[in-house]
């Protein structure tokens, strides 16, 4: 049996203490597109491969790749360039080609030992032969290879000499094949949480364009050093001896065309000379268009998205303002109203029914307790009682904002919910013709509304925000079903809201009469059972605080039309009534709340009911 008292809240079986860098790390790992089997762990000590298998998201593996793609970068910016000018592709860079390709050549070998994601059966598989199977059926390990041979080493290994003519220049084009790792990083990089989507997504862009800038820029000179005469190309009309000179130059004169003509200015210094030209220069704009409709589409939609809450605060704001005007509301009542929606989009990242609805009860419960624990712990009418009690109670708690000068509880309202301040202030009071009269301010762990739900009477006092708080709020309904359940429990919480009662300030006594009577009366003990003892307290004060009540402690809704048929939205409305002890009275009481007398009372489905015991509390009742 759980310790009663305990200052300290139980930690959960699915809660494990992580360190901020540890939960980024979880996150980051999670958030990639290779997920682990169910039931397992991301964590690197948790996995049990077999041996000399690596697993996918690994964390030195992932390094690895990223420094894959650097690599791949520098070889889709010299194999086009290599391709274009000849002097590019003798020297530094041809060295530097031959690096790059050790690495790739290890990254091959690597791949026959990396486990992979079967996503027919959400398993991690890591036997060796179908990790290798696997690779060598597939295109991959021959583009990979294929990308990786350094053709001109061999032609020096078997001929003696560096061989860079257009057949290797074409061959070395194989290398484009890896930026497939660029596409599959920046996939990665979405979807990390330590990264923004906004920059990530913009650096895509920016490396798509300045690809195809340096592309289309390479293959222009490349076509204008091939034609003969060199004076009829777009080059050679303004630089006639352009091939003698640096391929600095001709690359800075490529990349200006690509990125004027990309830009739709044309300044026209340089312009197509031939045919083969005009081809080009057509593909290219056409390529253009749909290059600048994907950058400013994607641009767009980032813009859109940073402003689409503030989009839909404006139109609700003014939804509600409209409806203010319309219906003549005062204007203290539309600052609320305009107040209550502000604050609902400013603490939206907070609301714990909107962050949580996704996630299972139990995480949610978790999430509950560590929030909520020590507040509710805290508070007096459950001082003493078990920590599975609490734990009960926490779970199903809802949390809730109140801007300043908004009313938490209206008095003489319905007892629907109680509801413990967890920060901010509030103040108590009362109203006696007309006049606001102040009783007392409560503060973080205190209470309010909670007798109107335990004596299941209507709000004795209002409850007032004084400045911005957090509540958290159960139903009645619920925490009677609790309370009832757990009778050691229970007996703690009666004697604990008695001993509360009887320290209550003058002011407060005066505004319950029937408390007097309730408190001197001996009767009232704590060993009575919980169900029995919150049943007559209910019935104790149902006729003393409002003859007009019913002692039943079951609510139902009615509604004046039959179920059948379609009304309109606002004649949908039903009137939330106790229900009374007879047939007689409910249909009096129905004709008083809705304006009309009815002789049948139907069930949602269409059955009449003939008899009041068979209803249950919140049934909806159509009385025709």
């Amino acid at each position: 049996m759980a310790e009663k008292g305990s200052s300290t809240a139980p930690q959960p079986l699915l809660f494990r203490r992580r360190s901020s860098s540890e939960m980024k790390n979880k996150s980051a790992s999670v958030s990639s597109s290779l997920l682990p089997a169910f039931g397992t762990v991301v964590d690197d000590g948790d996995l049990h491969l077999k041996r000399n298998v690596i697993a996918p998201y690994d964390r030195r593996y992932r390094w690895w790749q990223t420094f894959l793609v650097g690599l791949v970068i520098n070889s889709a910016w010299a194999s086009i360039l290599e391709l274009t000018f000849d002097k590019a592709a003798n020297g530094v860079l041809l060295f530097i080609d031959l690096v790059v390709d050790f690495f790739f050549a290890i990254d091959i070998i690597l791949t026959f030992f990396v486990a992979y994601f079967d996503t027919s059966n959400f398993v991690l598989v890591d036997d060796h032969l179908k990790i290798a199977f696997r690779y060598v059926t597939r295109f991959w390990l021959f583009m990979d290879v294929a990308s990786t041979i350094p053709f001109p080493l061999i032609n020096k290994i078997l001929i003696g000499e560096w061989h860079t003519g257009q057949v290797f220049g074409l061959l070395n084009l194989l290398r484009l094949w890896r930026l497939h790792r660029v596409g599959e990083l920046f996939k990665r990089l979405e979807k990390d949480i330590r990264f923004s989507y906004f920059w990530t997504r913009l650096l895509k862009l920016i490396c798509v364009t300045l690809l195809a800038v340096h592309s289309a820029g390479c293959f222009y000179y490349w076509l204008a050093a091939r034609h003969k005469p060199s004076e009829h190309t777009w080059i050679g009309r303004l630089i006639g001896d352009f091939k003698q000179k640096g391929f600095w130059h001709g690359y800075i004169c490529s990349i200006y065309w690509s990125i004027v003509t990309l830009t739709s200015v044309g300044y026209g210094e340089f312009y197509s000379m031939n045919e083969g030209e005009k081809i080009f220069n057509c593909i290219y704009m056409l390529f253009n268009i749909g290059l600048i409709a994907y950058i400013i589409g994607n641009i767009t939609n980032l813009v859109v998205q940073s402003v689409v809450k503030t989009f839909a605060m404006r139109d609700s704001i003014n939804e509600v303002m409209r409806y203010a005007s319309k219906n003549q509301l005062p204007e203290g009542m539309r600052e609320q109203m305009l107040a209550h929606m502000q604050l609902m989009f400013n603490t939206a990242e907070l609301q714990q029914e909107e962050v949580l609805k996704d996630l299972p009860k139990a995480i949610r419960s978790s999430i509950a307790q560590h929030l909520f624990w020590k507040t509710v712990e805290k508070t007096y009418l459950f001082q003493g009682v078990s920590n599975d009690f609490l734990s009960q109670l926490v779970s199903e708690m809802k949390a809730e904002y109140f801007p300043p000068r908004i009313e938490i509880v209206l008095q003489n309202e319905i007892p629907t919910d109680f509801y413990i301040l967890v920060s901010g202030a509030v103040d108590v009071v009362t109203y006696k013709n007309g006049t606001e009269q102040f009783l007392s301010n409560l503060e973080s762990a205190d209470m309010a509304g909670e007798i109107g739900v335990i004596f299941n009477i209507p709000q004795p006092f209002t409850v007032r925000t004084k400045r911005l708080s957090q509540v958290i709020r159960i139903s009645h309904h619920q925490f009677k079903q609790m309370v009832q359940s757990e009778s050691g429990d229970g007996k703690i919480i009666i004697a604990n809201f008695m001993e509360y009662l009887r320290g209550l300030e003058k002011d407060m006594l005066q505004e319950l009469p029937f408390l007097t009577e309730l408190l001197a009366d001996q009767n009232v003990q704590v060993w009575f059972h919980p169900k029995v003892e919150l049943t007559r307290l209910e019935k104790r004060t149902s006729n003393t605080s409002d003859p007009s009540l019913s002692a039943s402690t079951i609510r139902v809704i009615i509604y004046g039309y039959h179920p059948s048929k379609k009304t309109m939205s606002c004649d949908r409305l039903g009137k939330l009534i106790y229900l009374p002890n007879s047939m007689a009275d409910l249909f009096n009481l129905a004709e008083k709340k809705l304006g009309k007398r009815g002789s049948t009372i139907l069930m949602a489905d269409g059955s009449e009911v003939e008899d009041l015991s068979a209803l249950r509390e919140n049934d909806h009742l159509f009385i025709v």
